[in-house]
């Protein structure tokens, strides 16, 4: 950015005085004062420009300036957030906007100017990156599965490379996680007697009447609860837990017709092993990644989850989130030091509230109904919640969240809510809807809202907030790859330091933030399939992305695209800053999977392949009929998918033979018409050589003689 004011733009300035700051310093300025700025040390001096930060970034001016890359000053805020509480940020940089903010008469666009100013040095200049390697590198995780059995084997060998590395022996552990918890420290200590070891033998069946004994001050909101044989209701695949926290008043009956726990009643899963050398990757922590995904998949407003293994007599408390799983160091129960944490690990599950056990304190429940506070336009707004339509099932990713909902306002008018994390320097999703509804782009869902979300006015983040700034440089890294240890070998030694902060340029953001933000999406629809906007190549097409709208009176896209956040800019010419791209393997083109730079054929081809998913896997009512041939499909490495896709289409003969035998009644009379499409996406029954701008229109068409064929009418 060159040293010219932004604010000298008569646009921007008028977008200043349109907006103007008002009373929204107010807080800020009460809370300090320009002489106390000086005596104020690192920590304190972060959370002053945190604060005044948060206030600058909610103010309407802030979405509408822009930096010289073309970004909103919003996200440019967000950014620089994430760096003000690194510890080689010169905070002295901030310190001119603190005192013209503190100032008795300042104007507005001294303000603006000055935070433009303090963005733009904070953005280091892009670097030239090889054309091959601009796209942002393919990844999976186990929200990818798409009609799966979700076989154990499979889940686990996907779920290991999700989950790589995990943190262990992480300093403070126990006092981040139970240090809040009222009084837990005075009922630890009471409970510990001579009898502790006696009293844990019989752990199960005297945990309750034992807690209530010792401090009457603190309340006990969860009770412990075992089936360690009995799969609980609500997995795909059959998963049983040895042993978990549920709330108090759950009202397990065990002769009922079905008395089986549900995993969106487990709030504190544990793996019990008799072993002690079982405290390793491949047994217990598997093991309770795996509860923990089954958690976090049941329940949409957990954040992260806590949990416990005990091997023997060797225990550890874990926090899985959407970075992956950090525990804390091993300790022996035995000892009289490891029988006082495990007494408050335990006694802290018990009794903490629903925020430090992982549930999002933006989602607020009132009488039976559940909302979120926006303020948009510069108004607050309630959105309620009406129901889950989709949550990705996995531990570590954007886990995207969509639910149903309405204003109390206009309940005719339903909304989609988009809850995703994201990686901090990626590019707001929002936006790219924002710019598609404006310009009019066809087949993109209509934008309402979008934010980022606070949290007591800090943005929410995975390293302050769900990981409450532990430092995780001096824990231990584990993989689950047998022998190897340290950095996971999709990341370079020379790219990441010992605190997990490239050392390529200070400024650089660390590859462990992510930002949880929410993008809303105006007239709901019934989701089937994800998308793409003209002015966009989406790279994620899948049968999670694409929505068909079942109103036929509404005045929305009869079908249209959703999910924008792996979409690029067709000139942006540097990769995305996030760690990698997960996509739906069993949609993927064949040139994805080998690795080529994206294009939108790829992503056309990928339509094909839902398509195909969709015939073999559904019938006329829409639903699954479950597993099928291609289950693999979601697991198979990449060589593997790759052959088996080129086997699919390569040969016309087998490939109407295979559709006749897989795809299901409903789907039969689209045979012949998928067979048109597959001639066309794979010319010669091979993998298309050179962009074709025609197919997309040549696709369209086959479609569209579709819906007049009689046979397939016959079907409707």
């Amino acid at each position: 950015m060159s040293d010219a004011s932004p604010m000298k733009d008569q646009s921007l300035m008028h977008v200043v005085e349109k907006h103007p700051i008002g009373d929204g310093l107010k807080a800020f300025r009460d809370s300090f004062t320009p002489n106390a700025i000086e005596r104020l040390g690192q920590e304190e001096l972060q959370n002053c420009i945190l604060i005044l930060l948060s206030a600058l970034q909610i103010h309407p001016a802030a979405r509408l300036l822009r930096s010289n890359n073309g970004s909103s000053v919003f996200s440019e805020i967000s950014s620089l957030n994430t760096l003000i509480t690194s510890d080689d940020y010169d905070l002295d940089l901030i310190k001119p906007l603190i005192k013209i903010c503190l100032a008795d008469s300042v104007s507005d666009t001294l303000i603006w100017d000055q935070v433009c100013r303090i963005v733009a040095g904070s953005t280091p200049p892009p670097r030239p990156i090889p054309p091959s390697l601009q796209q942002t590198p393919w990844s999976q995780n186990t929200s990818s599965f798409v009609n799966s059995s979700e076989r154990r084997q499979e889940v686990d060998r996907i779920l290991k490379h999700e989950l790589r590395p995990l943190y262990v022996d992480v300093p403070g552990f126990y006092d981040a996680f139970f240090g809040s918890v009222r009084g837990l420290n005075t009922a630890s200590e009471t409970v510990l007697q001579p009898d502790v070891l006696a009293w844990f033998c019989d752990l199960i069946p005297r945990l309750e009447a034992l807690a209530g004994d010792f401090n009457q001050n603190v309340i006990y909101r969860r009770k412990l609860l075992a089936q360690p044989k009995t799969p609980l209701l609500g997995s795909t695949g059959k998963r049983s837990m040895d042993i978990g926290f549920v709330a108090h008043d759950f009202a397990h009956e065990p002769n009922s017709k079905d008395d089986r726990l549900r995993w969106q009643e487990v709030l504190v899963p544990g793996e019990l092993k008799s072993n002690p050398a079982a405290d390793i990757t491949s047994l217990a922590w598997i093991d309770l990644a795996t509860y923990a995904r089954e958690v976090l998949k049941a329940q949409d407003a957990l954040r992260f989850v806590l949990g416990f293994t005990l091997c023997g007599s060797i225990m550890r408390v874990w926090q899985f989130d959407r970075l992956g799983g950090i525990a804390s160091d091993k300790f022996d129960i035995n000892s009289k030091d490891g029988a006082l944490q495990f007494v408050t690990a335990i006694l802290g599950f018990l009794c903490m509230d629903e925020e430090n056990l992982g549930f999002d304190p933006t989602i607020i429940t009132s009488h039976g109904e559940r909302y979120i506070t926006i303020n948009r336009d510069g108004q607050t707004e309630r959105i309620y919640i009406d129901k889950v339509i989709k949550r990705a099932p996995c531990i570590a990713g954007r886990a995207t969240t969509c639910w149903k909902a309405y204003r109390r306002e206009d309940p005719e008018v339903p909304l989609v809510i988009k809850d995703s994390w994201q990686y901090i320097n990626r590019e707001e999703e929002g936006e790219y809807l924002r710019e598609a509804t404006n310009k009019g782009v066809v087949n993109v869902a209509r934008y309402y809202h979008h934010e980022t979300v606070y949290i007591r006015g800090v943005s929410d983040d995975i390293r302050n907030h769900v990981r409450k700034g532990l430092d995780l440089s001096k824990a231990k890294i584990a993989n689950f790859q047998r022998g190897r240890r340290g950095l996971p070998p999709s990341v370079s030694v020379s790219s990441v330091s010992r605190e997990g902060k490239s050392n390529s340029s200070g400024l650089k953001r660390p590859s462990i933030l992510i930002l949880y933000q929410i993008v809303f999406i105006g007239e709901s629809s019934f989701l089937i399939m994800e998308s793409q906007s003209i002015k966009q190549v989406l790279e994620d097409i899948s049968i999670n992305n694409l929505m068909i709208n079942e109103d036929k009176k509404s005045s929305s896209w009869a079908a249209f695209l959703i999910d924008l956040d792996l979409a690029i800019k067709r000139r942006r010419e540097s990769a995305s800053g996030a760690k990698g791209k997960t996509g739906t393997r069993a949609f993927m083109a064949i040139g994805a999977l080998l690795g080529e730079e994206h294009s939108f054929m790829h992503d056309l081809e990928s339509f094909f392949w839902v398509l195909f998913w969709i015939c073999i896997h559904y019938d006329a009512q829409g639903k699954s009929i479950g597993p099928t041939r291609l289950d693999d499909w979601n697991t198979d490495n990449d060589d593997k998918l790759v052959a088996s896709k080129k086997g699919e289409i390569a040969d016309e003969e087998d490939f109407l033979k295979n559709a006749e035998k897989n795809f299901t009644s409903h789907y039969q009379p689209l045979i012949p018409w998928v067979n048109r499409m597959r001639r066309h996406v794979f010319p010669n029954g091979g993998r298309w050589k050179k962009c074709e701008p025609e197919l997309y229109s040549t696709m369209k068409k086959i479609l569209q003689d579709a819906q007049r064929d009689q046979d397939v009418l016959a079907e409707e």
